[in-house]
């Protein structure tokens, strides 16, 4: 049960305390630093203050003036930390330092001091030492935290897996991660609930869908996991996902959000809702992290003997998919901008049979989208055989903002006419080669002569010597079965002209 506002308050004093000190000591030890430095420093102090009014507001129950005030503060310290890094003798490190937390706070996580207490029970002290992670926080926090989906930011241990990965989505990711955004948008309304009904977070099931597919709804991987969010056959099946009239239920984004859900729920029921483990569970196959981790559910992912004994795909897997949670949670935080797509859900009824390829192409950029309606056609659809001439009077999916668009474009007009003359066109068929005429066979042989098997002679060597007949040849000439010769045996060989 989550505690109280004014509980978790009083408990904030040490995390000031800790800000508070933090600004304080950037201005001594070692060389001095210059009147400019200083005054970057005294910005960290002034975001002390911030958190410190932000707190005040909060109790009185101005939350949206308490999150106001953590935004200021956050972008007070983007831009000193930005001129920190040009000035000599100034430590950017500090202010990434606060920077994390107050960014952890505006996420609403108001238990980051030492003496956290969840539900009336005290953390015994030292029982978190040398944790990161949802290893760090006591059992009952992580499940509180996890479940209600507000504080998922405190599982998120930025270590130097997640910000290698952090880098990768910005940048050779990047194309990958605003097209799974995108195609998550209009997905959205079939996926989430899913999550909604488990009480899980948002953000993981973008994470998971990000790095997994994509948001390709019809993504085949080499090991044959399949949809959306990438189940093997098996394990689809032990949760729901069989054959629905043909149609692999795999490839439903509802049904594969609902089994990805249940999965989830039950594995951090297994790791104690370590997300981690969990989340290495999913990738690397639960059987082998229950062998690994064994009791001790308590243990970090990044546990010299969890972590070593991963493969590599499972190492990346885990901090890429928190990578993109937290992205989907702070992108302005990584001058990162998702597009605004208007994912809300509609309908069209055809008036002329149409394929999901025609109408891709008189649908056009209709509503901004430049790379066209194919994908997200395909993943509302996802039944359809996108080359298939539909009848009027199908009933398809499509984003409500393409209601319009269609009735304008796709009824009638040249639209219509032009992307069915494209679609029928013929192409030409190249007959097929002719067969490859058979190797001419060896010249056949004149006569026999005889041939006193040695110790260590196989009919395949023997036949090699000979040059121009085959083993089959000099087996049915000498009646030998399976290839079977003896030292001093005389058999027959053809004699080459």
């Amino acid at each position: 049960m989550p505690v109280s506002l004014s509980a978790r308050s009083l408990r904030l004093v040490p995390l000031y305390a800790a800000l508070v000190a933090l600004g304080a000591c950037a201005s001594t030890g070692g060389t001095a630093p210059t009147p400019q430095v200083n005054a970057l420093y005294g910005q960290l102090d002034q975001a002390s203050k911030s958190y410190e009014k932000a707190l005040q507001q909060a109790r009185e129950g101005d939350n949206q003036g308490s999150q106001q005030t953590l935004s200021s503060a956050l972008e007070q310290l983007k831009r000193a930390s930005a001129q920190c890094g040009n000035s000599l003798g100034c430590d950017p490190q500090r202010f990434f330092s606060v920077y994390d937390r107050l960014l952890r706070l505006k996420d609403g996580s108001f238990s980051l001091g030492d003496d956290v207490e969840v539900s009336g029970e005290q953390v015994p002290e030292g029982g978190n030492a040398g944790k990161t992670g949802a290893a760090s926080l006591p059992q009952a926090q992580r499940s509180v935290t996890l479940l209600h989906g507000q504080q998922l930011s405190e599982l998120i241990a930025m270590n130097g897996p997640v910000k290698a990965a952090l880098e990768m989505w910005l940048t050779q990711w990047r194309p990958n991660l605003m097209d799974a955004y995108i195609n998550y948008q209009y997905l959205r309304f079939q996926m989430w609930p899913q999550y909604q009904n488990r009480d899980l977070p948002e953000a993981v099931l973008f994470g998971i869908l990000a790095k997994e597919s994509g948001g390709k709804v019809h993504a085949v991987s080499r090991s044959g996991a399949s949809g959306p969010l990438q189940f093997m056959y098996a394990t689809g099946l032990r949760f729901g996902l069989s054959s629905d009239g043909g149609f692999d239920e795999r490839f439903d984004p509802a049904q594969s959000a609902r089994a990805n859900a249940e999965y989830l729920d039950e594995q951090l029921k297994i790791f104690n809702n370590n997300l981690e483990l969990t989340l290495a569970a999913y990738n690397g196959g639960e059987g082998r992290m229950r062998r690994l981790v064994g009791d001790e559910t308590s243990t970090s992912f990044y546990d010299p003997r969890i972590y070593n004994q991963l493969s590599q795909e499972t190492r990346d897997y885990v901090p890429a998919v928190l990578a993109a949670a937290w992205l989907f949670l702070h992108p302005d935080s990584y001058n990162l901008r998702f597009p605004k797509v208007d994912g809300a859900p509609g309908n069209i009824t055809l008036t002329r049979g149409a394929s999901l390829t025609e109408l891709t192409v008189c649908l056009g950029s209709a509503g901004g989208m430049n790379d066209g309606w194919f994908r997200t056609l395909r993943n509302l659809n996802p039944r359809l055989d996108p080359q298939v001439t539909l009848p009027s009077g199908t009933r398809l999916n499509v984003p409500k903002l393409l209601e319009k668009p269609y009735a304008s474009r796709c009824t009638d007009g040249p639209w219509p006419i032009l992307a069915n003359d494209l679609h029928t066109a013929v192409v030409p068929v190249a007959p097929s080669p002719p067969p490859a005429a058979p190797a001419p066979r060896p010249s056949a042989p004149t006569k026999a002569r005889s041939y006193v098997v040695k110790r260590g002679d196989t009919l395949v060597g023997i036949v090699r010597k000979v040059g121009c007949t085959d083993v089959q040849e000099v087996a049915q000439l000498n009646g030998i079965k399976h290839e079977h010769i003896r030292p001093g045996q005389t058999i027959k060989l053809p004699a080459c002209r």
